[in-house]
Parts: structure tokens; C-alpha cells; sequence
């Protein structure tokens, strides 16, 4: 085999993996959507469902069914997609630019300080968009001071020492998400208590105000545009997770990606904090089980991890509707059910 055929060999085997992966997701997250809005509290039969739907969009609002499914399921199901696509994206890149199958959105302390500065949105009285701001400007400054505490090893330049430096960072994050919940621990000590049992059920993960097809719109417009920047850094990502040095010889603009691609981390993050709260290990999770099955190519990562992520906030979510109705379990608490023995499993390996 000739040195230069190799490459696009290797090019095509990445693309039939996704290709393989993808058209087993995009049905899954079909089925997982379709799922929640059958199930729940009151069970829904698909066809009596899509009739009401038509029924609906036919101009006679004032069916039931519709009204469950238009005004409440549909939205909810959406924003978890939303959500979980995000955290899942997040936790893909932060992945990559660390080079630490553990870090995650969640144990970096990046969604405790988006958390933080949403709360105190909320506490403000602020608005929708002013939460999902402030939401991302509160990760973002997690992610800079995390940048502050071990910038060696989240830009790469100790590299040649080894995956040792990754060790600092995820310290250094559990650190700031040690601190960002202490902080909110103070707030929740000094709020009132009519406000304490939601903000405390936000959270842990809560997707019961998602009821609105604008803001599930929103958020799906979000989810897409965040991921279209990362994947167009993807080739440069795969060489910087190779070294910075081989990076840069190859004419990746190596300060640019890792700052667009921290920014967009954070942007996904806060945005799905200020959606559902504070909902873990799906950004640790979903990449991680890409990476063991199909490699670390960001050009199959991101993609597939991203889809992954959403099927499994999707199907959460209905779980956390379905198990004691009508009472909801946190959806957080559902994610981190699964993602915590997943996450001690890959750090006993370690």
C-alpha cells in the first residue's frame, strides 16, 4: 500500500463508522421522542395522538390530547434533546482539548458555575434570555478559571510530559464546582422557603418549565449552530489531540481553536444549565462510550456523541416522568444513576 493512499483509507474508515453510528441514532432519538410523548402520567395512544394533533393544527384547539402534547410534551421532549445534544457536545471538546477521557462539563465545575450565576438570575427576577446569558458568562468564567489554575494543560503545552497534567485539571475543576456549590449552599441557607423547593429541584435537573415550542425552537437552533462550529474545527482538533507542536506544523491555528472551541463548551453548557439545571455525567457519558466503540476521531465523536446525548436526556426525562406519577423524579438524579458507575468504572481503569 502506497504512503499516500493510507490517509484516504483512514478517511474513509471514519466516515463509514459515523455513517454506521448515525443511522442507528437519528431513528433512536425518533423513537426516544416519539416515547415521551406517549408516556406518561396519562398514556397516550399514537394514533388517537396524531389525530388530535391533526385535529389541532386544523384550527379546533380545544383538544385535549392536543393540548397535552402541543402544550406540554412536545415542548419538554424538545428541550431535552436541546439539553442533552449540548452537554453532550460540551463534554466531547472539553474531552479533546484536555485529552481526559473524565472530564465533563459537570465534575470541571463548569455547570456549577453556570448554575450559580442562573440562580442569582433567578433571584434577580430576571427574564428568560438574561438567565441563558448570565448562565454562559458563568461557565465561561468557570472555564477561564480553570484555564488560570492549569493553563499548561488545557492548552497543550505540556504535551510532551505526558497525560499527567489532565490529572491537575480535572482537580482543579472538582475544586471550582466544590466551591461554585458551596456558594450556592450559602444562598440556599439564606433563601425564603416558598423558593427553596424549586430552586433546589432545578437544581438537580428539572425540565418542567420546558413547555413552550419557541423556546424548544430556541434551543434546538442553539444546539445546531454550536455544533456546526465545533465540527468545522474537527480536523484541527484531531491533530491537537496528537500534539500541539504536530498541530501547528500542519497550520492549525492552535490559540484560535482552543479558544473558539472553550467558548463554545461553555456557551452549550450555560445554555443547558439555564434550560434543565444543573444535569450530570451526560457530557462525561455519551462521548465516552463513543470514543470506547468507535475511536477518538472528533469527526465521528461529535457527532454521534452529540445524538447520543440527546437520546439519553430524552429517555431520562420520560423516566423521571414515568416511575412514581404523577410525582417527577430530577432527571439529574436519573443521568447521574447511570453516569456515576460508568464514571468510577473509566477512573479505576486509569
Amino acid at each position: 500500500m502506497s504512503v499516500v493512499a493510507l490517509p484516504s483509507r483512514v478517511a474513509a474508515a471514519w466516515r463509514l463508522r459515523r455513517r454506521r453510528a448515525l443511522l442507528v441514532l437519528w431513528p433512536a432519538l425518533a423513537l426516544s421522542l416519539l416515547l415521551a410523548l406517549v408516556l406518561g402520567s396519562v398514556e397516550l395512544q399514537a394514533q388517537a395522538m396524531a389525530f388530535s394533533i391533526a385535529r389541532a393544527f386544523s384550527g379546533l384547539h380545544d383538544d385535549t390530547l392536543a393540548g397535552i402534547v402541543l402544550g406540554l410534551r412536545l415542548p419538554r421532549a424538545l428541550v431535552a434533546a436541546a439539553v442533552g445534544g449540548m452537554l453532550a457536545l460540551s463534554g466531547a471538546l472539553l474531552q479533546s482539548l484536555l485529552r481526559n477521557p473524565l472530564a465533563d462539563p459537570y465534575v470541571l465545575g463548569v455547570s456549577g458555575g453556570a448554575s450559580c450565576a442562573a440562580t442569582s438570575a433567578i433571584a434577580l427576577g430576571l427574564g428568560a434570555t438574561a438567565i441563558a446569558l448570565s448562565s454562559a458568562a458563568g461557565a465561561l468564567v468557570a472555564l477561564l478559571l480553570l484555564l488560570a489554575i492549569a493553563r499548561r494543560s488545557l492548552l497543550g503545552r505540556g504535551l510532551e510530559e505526558g497525560e499527567g497534567g489532565g490529572s491537575s485539571v480535572l482537580l482543579g475543576g472538582v475544586m471550582i464546582g466544590s466551591l461554585c456549590f458551596a456558594a450556592l449552599g450559602v444562598g440556599l441557607a439564606l433563601a425564603p422557603d416558598g423558593a427553596l423547593r424549586p430552586i433546589v429541584f432545578w437544581l438537580l435537573g428539572d425540565l418542567g418549565g420546558s413547555t413552550r415550542l419557541d423556546t424548544a425552537s430556541a434551543a434546538l437552533l442553539c444546539w445546531l449552530a454550536l455544533y456546526l462550529v465545533a465540527r468545522a474545527d474537527a480536523r484541527a482538533i484531531d491533530l491537537l489531540q496528537r500534539g500541539e507542536l504536530e498541530a501547528f506544523a500542519k497550520g492549525v491555528n492552535t490559540r484560535a481553536v482552543q479558544r473558539r472551541q472553550v467558548a463554545v463548551s461553555a456557551v452549550a453548557t450555560g445554555i443547558a444549565v439555564s434550560l434543565a439545571g444543573a444535569i450530570g455525567f451526560v457530557g462525561f457519558v455519551a462521548p465516552h462510550l463513543v470514543r470506547h466503540r468507535l475511536g477518538s476521531d472528533p469527526r465521528v465523536v461529535l457527532p454521534v456523541a452529540t445524538l447520543l446525548g440527546a437520546c439519553l436526556v430524552v429517555l431520562a426525562d420520560t423516566a423521571a416522568r414515568t416511575v412514581a406519577p404523577p410525582l417527577e423524579l430530577p432527571v439529574g438524579a436519573v443521568t447521574a444513576l447511570l453516569g456515576a458507575p460508568v464514571f468510577l468504572w473509566q477512573l479505576q481503569r486509569r
